[in-house]
């Protein structure tokens, strides 16, 4: 997907390619580092939920989600290996 193309409603990505104020469903995790698996999924993370793209630093990273009924501070790094389908 390119960086700066805004992606539509149906439209498959990853999470960091959302931008603010867009909902999506999570899809599918891609992680080979099983730790970094684990703390995703424990943060709530996981196939089917919901999220919405708050806010983000004045730098871009990291960003702040809205999920399961709080927020989550993210980096874009891992936001790449989540892949959602717009909402």
């Amino acid at each position: 997907m390119a960086k700066n193309k805004t992606l539509k409603k149906g439209e498959r990505g990853h999470l960091s390619d959302l931008k603010i104020g867009q909902r999506a469903k999570v899809i599918d995790l891609h992680n080979d580092n099983a730790a970094l698996r684990r703390r995703i999924l424990d943060m709530g993370i996981t196939k089917g939920v919901v999220v919405e793209v708050l806010k983000a630093a004045p730098l871009g990273d990291p960003v702040d989600i809205a999920l399961r009924g709080y927020e989550l501070c993210i980096r874009k790094s891992e936001m790449a290996n989540i892949d959602i389908e717009v909402l």
